[in-house]
């Protein structure tokens, strides 16, 4: 028998919970180096204004149609459909969605392995076990394998409770976590030599490059891509909110959450590199541009931390517990979408469907692990590169177009029975019909063409 259907029990609950599937591991890393590499504060500007244009009326859409049908993707996209093409389309869209979430969390899992053993391995240094820590920071299938199988068993966990003793109850212990260490790691790191350099890039703008196509196609990407659109995290969660609360409110709440979180990051990630590089650690490659992403966390970080004696062996397992966080806030979104559509689409119970599924994905990340330089990057191209804007662009297709517009507005009547005479209702069904649509798509052709 299906277990029955949970219920975010209090606005803080669900605001953590959303804000947490969006904050990952890309907010943290990803966000603050983009800034630094297209103008910094030129670019932070255009991010802002462009979140609340893209990413909130996209984030929106989903929220209303998980709202609305109290059901998975599938389920929500079939039920506001008429029959016929349409009507597959819909269930087409929210299937891919759920294959998509599944492929996420399946490299996901991989890379927040590796956090949790590089935050592990600052407390082997620490007592004095440094083979221990050299092989947890030594890339290798036994390491990789194995903390990818513990963070699997870590989400699987949480979600095998349900919405309000698992996700809810979570999300409100492990957000705030991460929000102070995030807080006591930015106060430390600006007061070490070299920290004003990396403020004077995040903070002063380059203003003839904010109005440059790269510089906002980049925005355009980090603004959609940051609040986890297009695959029915968000979707799924909005079908747990009670039909009491204010959608558009709660919606501006999580993106408010997630959009300081990924500045406040940069106060973190800018000055830190710039840090290392006052000690002599490298950040730039051969040709004068920022090193990636991936070489910051994992090379660039480390060898800062390695500079600062015991302080650094703290630092370290700090930053690293904060990545752990980030990264198992999101992870138990994605793991929920494939999840829920199991519960209800073939009467499976939680813990079935929860160990089932997670135990499919944990052998899916095996297999990219033993296949890593053909598979890695290819699962994240063809996930967040192409198919994430693609299903964003569906969601908003059927919010806009497809959704009976009487029905959506009965639906945002319920928690806010004032709504046609506010400013959302005025703006958001044409935006979410027109314009989120052609910039979506923007951000794909600017995929396909590099």
């Amino acid at each position: 028998m299906a277990s029955p259907r949970g219920e975010f029990t209090s606005r803080f609950g669900f605001v953590m919970a959303a804000a947490g599937s969006a904050v990952g591991l890309g907010n943290i890393w990803g966000f603050p180096t983009q800034a630094a590499s297209n103008g910094g504060a030129a670019f932070l500007l255009v991010y802002l204004a462009l979140a609340f244009s893209l990413a909130y009326p996209a984030l929106m859409a989903e929220l209303i149609l998980g709202r609305h049908a109290h059901a998975n993707a599938v389920n929500a996209l079939r039920l506001i459909s008429p029959a016929g093409l349409l009507r597959r389309l819909g269930v087409t869209t929210g299937v891919v969605g759920l294959i998509v979430a599944s492929l996420i969390l399946s490299f996901y899992a991989i890379v927040a392995g590796w956090m949790i053993a590089f935050c592990l391995a600052a407390l082997a240094s620490l007592v004095g076990m440094e083979s221990l820590a050299q092989w947890l920071t030594s890339f290798g299938f036994a390491r990789n394998v194995s903390f990818m199988l513990l963070f699997m068993v870590l989400t699987i966990s949480i979600i095998s409770e349900g919405v309000r003793a698992g996700i809810e109850r979570w999300s409100e212990r492990l957000m705030p976590a991460m929000l102070i260490t995030l807080v006591a790691l930015v106060g430390y790191v600006l007061t070490l030599d070299g920290a004003s350099d990396g403020l004077k890039v995040y903070l002063l703008p380059d203003f003839e490059r904010a109005l440059s196509p790269k510089l906002i196609i980049a925005a355009l990407g980090a603004a959609f891509f940051s609040l986890s659109l297009g695959v029915g995290t968000m979707l799924i969660y909005g079908s747990y909110i009670s039909d009491r609360e204010n959608l558009p409110l709660l919606g501006g709440m999580v993106t408010l959450v997630d959009i300081s979180i990924a500045v406040l990051a940069g106060f973190l990630v800018l000055p830190a590199m710039y840090v290392a590089h006052h000690n002599g650690v490298q950040i730039f490659t051969e040709t004068g541009t920022l090193i990636s992403e991936d070489t910051l966390i994992f090379t660039v970080l480390p060898e800062l931390f390695s500079t600062m004696g015991i302080a650094g062996v703290v630092v370290s397992f700090t930053f690293f517990f904060l990545m752990s966080i980030a990264a198992l806030t999101s992870s138990i979104s994605m793991l929920e979408v494939p999840v829920a559509y199991t519960i209800e689409e073939h009467g499976v119970s939680r813990k079935k469907a929860v160990w089932v599924i997670g135990g499919i994905i944990a052998a899916t990340s095996t297999v990219i692990l033993l296949n890593f330089a053909e598979l890695f990057g290819l699962v994240i191209a063809f996930t967040t590169r192409y198919s994430q804007p693609l299903l964003g662009f569906m969601f908003c297709i059927y919010a806009g177009w497809i959704f009976n517009r009487n029905t959506l507005l009965q639906e945002l009547r319920k928690g806010n029975p004032d709504v046609e005479q506010g400013l959302f209702w005025k703006i958001w069904p044409w935006y979410v019909r027109l314009v989120c649509p052609l910039i979506i798509l923007a951000i794909f052709a600017q995929t396909l063409l590099g």
